[in-house]
């Protein structure tokens, strides 16, 4: 049997799915091996195809620290008498712990009439929990907790990246500053909890204006930062009127109470010669020319 042949059709459903999959021969030598089972375990399809679990590879083990491999295996048993099986080992990472995985196992016979072995792990309850609260957390540190945008601290990484495919492979992108008109004033006239809502309320109408690949952080206080790839000036300067009108337009409640908000953009492209700061620092100055201008405008340079 060819390498990775299994359900050609279902490779990209097999791919989605969250738990590890992968399928063995008659000879339990792997034929294929999805990408929840590359990210559970670390070892790659390149290295596990066409290789038997038990060279070096997941060597499950149970609670005890007993090898499964050699008369043991509960997906070898399932191809010896199709009898499905669930169990909970422990698995070989590539970085060399141990995960605790719960399996499931079946066989299945293919159009050509050859039998195959299935096996179906995912995390076991606390290494899931353990991972997903990480993740949480790696989430929370990213991102403003006010209006859930990227942080300035994502926004800085996103920053950097752009700059870097724009030096290493020509990507173009731009810069938008958004600061938001008069807002210490209304913070002072509605109080606090107003002001949090107009924050909100401006950060949804931005992400919801932009396009999918284009990112909308908080920068601070009441200011914005946009991340805009593959643009030209003037489509950047395009985008930024769009926000700027509809900013004009959303409808900000607090108590009853209309707040009326404008903001002042600040839009330049960035170059080969400029760094994070300078795209940024560019970026700010025209937004305060904006501002000083008459507030409600766009300027770009």
């Amino acid at each position: 049997m060819s390498e990775q042949p299994a359900f050609p059709a279902m490779k990209d459903l097999l791919d989605a799915v969250s738990d590890g999959v992968y399928i063995v021969d008659s000879d339990r030598k792997v034929v294929f091996w999805n990408a929840a089972a590359e990210r559970i375990t670390g070892f790659t399809s390149g290295d596990v195809l066409g290789k038997r679990c038990a060279d070096n590879i997941l060597i499950h083990v149970d609670e005890s620290g007993r090898s499964l491999c050699s008369g043991c295996c509960p997906l070898s048993n399932t191809l010896d008498d199709s009898e499905p099986r669930r169990a909970r080992v422990f698995l070989h990472h590539r970085d060399g712990h141990r995960v605790a995985v719960d399996i499931q196992t079946l066989s299945l016979f293919l159009e050509d009439g050859t039998k195959v072995g299935v096996e179906i792990f995912g995390e076991s309850g606390s290494a899931k929990s353990l991972r997903n609260e990480i993740d949480e957390l790696r989430r929370l540190s990213l991102a403003d907790p006010l209006t859930g945008l990227p942080n300035r601290r994502q926004m800085e990484a996103v920053l950097s990246a752009s700059m870097a495919a724009m030096k290493r492979n020509g990507i173009p992108f731009g810069v938008l500053f958004v600061d938001i008109d008069n807002f210490k004033a209304a913070n002072d006239r509605y109080g606090h909890a107003a002001g949090d809502r107009v924050l909100s309320t401006i950060a949804r109408t931005l992400v919801a204006s932009v396009r999918p690949f284009d990112v909308v952080g908080r920068w601070g206080g009441e200011e914005f930062l946009g991340v805009f790839p593959m643009l030209s000036a003037r489509n950047l300067v395009e985008i930024a009127e769009r926000l700027r009108h509809l900013v004009e337009a959303t409808t900000t409640m607090y108590e009853g109470t209309l707040i009326p908000v404008t903001v002042s953009i600040g839009a330049t492209a960035a170059s080969l010669e400029d760094s994070e700061n300078s795209v940024v620092d560019r970026a700010d100055a025209l937004m305060y020319k904006s501002k000083q201008l008459g507030r409600n405008r766009v300027t770009s340079g």
